[in-house]
């Protein structure tokens, strides 16, 4: 059963898809790795698909198999692999492939991911476009899987794959392996595609000095169907092999981790390490091929964190921890630029407010016009307070003669960073709350169904531009206890930092707070508005309370 969508129809199969603001992975899976000009043909094609954006190449020449990563809306994405698929067809011939990762065809499996906006539902509405169009656009057989798939006994890749290429020519002739579409025939110069829907799959390989009867010795260990189904692996979710890769001179324990968020890899990682200590096999880092979601890296720097009882709260000093404790650097340069999905495909921000200069933002809201206003000076008088709280904290963090407050400080710097960090994406959102708002004003009204729809529109315009003053309250009010332990604790030099952190939190909260009521005067919604109220009044008050503590800890340590 399909759902149906609005914008984009497969060809035959009466299913629509939403378009706006979706971004779909795709990362087929080549069967050419040596030759320069193919690999760069299919990179080519994906390159001048309107609307795909490639992300990363990443060929092997030991494997014979190139790996593509690429992003588009539901439409540009089938697209771009079709492209990459036609360039296939015409230079790849399978006849004669040889390399070490199994393969069953030229192109040899072409998954699509739901990376923002979008489910796993939508991508295989999607792969089954991909698949309808590509067997009879290319005359190939092509299978669905995972999540695409209704069959228990082919599901996954490796059921589909089982005997390889090799084995294909008496295997696509049985009824049970007749494709999902295309042709029941095979096709000795292209074998066989699969494609379908799947979470966000990480291909991660560790590194050791050894043989590659060694790594699969520990890939047999670990992976989650171990050595046969009387003596399944350690790990849940990994799908692993090992072999020895020449160009590195290193063998592999080479997996996939079907769910980062059960196996991530540093839980590899650390598996292997323990195996490799039991058959005295050094291990020398490991390698991310393709992308990595930002959350598995901050999972790894989370574990190293708390192992090592170290301190660290800044994003990019997460990331540089890990790629030093898993020796992402080992075979290839990890550049998070490249490597992590959530930096290669975020837009640059449209943050015109918070990222112009102070003198902008101010002459900004000294312009005649309503935004930037009050919502958005609140914003940024709350991120004042709390970057405060944080600098004083900062200042007395490893300083020799404050040693004996460093787990205060460790325990409520992070609290304040993370807020300051928070409020400052309010100074923006505040003005786009606005100009919702703004736009339903201008909606036509010259009927009863025009006028209905007109005030649904300011409706949710003004719940959020009362959900906007009011999250800045929230973020605000969440940081008040860290200040107060720095006002305590924190380098006595720096009060006055605090005092004036105190005084603008408080000033940013009361100026919110004064936001949310303006706008709830005229919501229709009363629980809404009654549950807003209650919860917005609250907040205001403990502000001015909390603002006092703080002032009078700081007041009593000066005397």
């Amino acid at each position: 059963m399909y759902e149906f969508f609005e914008g984009f129809q497969g060809r035959g199969i009466g299913i629509t898809i939403d378009m706006s603001n979706k971004i779909i992975e795709c990362v087929p899976n080549f069967s050419e790795g040596r030759n320069n000009e193919t690999i760069e043909a299919i990179a080519e094609a994906i390159r001048k698909t309107k609307g795909c954006r490639l992300l990363d190449v990443d060929p092997g020449e030991s494997t014979n198999r190139t790996v593509y990563t690429f992003t588009g809306n539901p439409e540009s994405i089938v697209e771009g692999a079709l492209n990459a698929a036609r360039i296939a067809r015409e230079r790849i011939d399978m006849r004669g492939h040889s390399g070490g990762h199994p393969r069953m065809g030229a192109l040899d499996v072409c998954p699509f991911i739901p990376v923002t906006n979008t489910t796993i539902e939508e991508c295989v509405v999607i792969s089954r476009c991909f698949a309808e169009r590509a067997s009879e656009e290319l005359g190939i057989p092509i299978y669905l899987y995972e999540a695409a798939s209704d069959r228990e006994y082919r599901k996954t890749l490796a059921q589909i794959r089982r005997g390889e290429y090799e084995g294909f020519a008496g295997k696509i002739v049985l009824p049970e392996w007749k494709p999902d579409y295309g042709p029941a025939k095979f096709i000795p110069e292209w074998g066989a595609t699969v494609t379908g829907a799947r979470s966000f799959l990480i291909a991660y390989n560790v590194n050791l000095l050894g043989t590659s009867n060694q790594a699969h010795r520990i890939a047999l260990n670990l992976r989650e169907a171990g050595r046969g189904p009387d003596q399944p692996g350690k790990l849940k979710h990994v799908q692993g092999i090992g072999w020895f890769v020449d160009e590195y001179n290193l063998s592999q324990v080479s997996a996939n981790l079907t769910d980062y968020q059960v196996t991530p890899p540093h839980v590899l990682f650390e598996a292997v390490k323990a195996e490799a200590e039991k058959l005295s096999v050094g291990v020398a880092g490991s390698e991310i091929v393709g992308l990595i979601p930002l959350k598995a890296m901050l999972m790894a720097a989370d574990y190293y964190i708390n192992k090592e009882k170290l301190f660290i709260f800044e994003e990019k000093q997460k990331i540089r921890l890990v790629v030093d404790r898993l020796g992402l650097n080992s075979v290839a340069s990890f550049n998070p630029k490249e490597k992590i999905i959530e930096y290669v495909v975020s837009e640059p921000p449209n943050l015109l407010l918070a990222d112009s200069s102070l003198r902008q933002f101010v002459e900004s809201v000294g312009a005649r016009s309503s935004s930037p206003g009050g919502g958005a000076v609140s914003a940024a008088a709350a991120a004042l307070g709390a970057a405060l709280g944080a600098m004083a904290g900062k200042l007395t963090y490893g300083v020799r003669k404050f040693e004996s407050v460093d787990c205060q400080m460790r325990e409520n710097i992070p609290a304040l960073h993370k807020a300051y960090k928070a409020l400052i994406p309010m100074i923006d959102a505040d003005s786009e709350a606005y100009s919702d708002f703004a736009a339903a004003l201008r909606m036509p009204k010259d009927n009863p169904q025009q006028k209905e729809k007109r005030a649904r529109a300011m409706q949710e315009g003004l719940k959020r531009a009362i959900d906007v003053p009011l999250s800045t309250m929230r973020i605000a009010d969440d940081a008040w206890d860290a200040l107060s332990k720095i006002a305590r604790f924190g380098n006595i030099a720096s009060v006055s930092d605090v005092e004036v952190g105190a005084r603008s939190m408080e000033l940013g909260i009361w100026g919110a707070w004064r936001n949310v009521l303006i706008n709830l005067k005229d919501i229709r919604d009363e629980t809404y508005k009654n549950a807003v109220l209650k919860e917005a009044d609250d907040i205001a008050a403990r502000a001015k309370n909390r603002c006092d503590e703080v002032l009078d800890i700081i007041g009593k340590r000066e005397n």
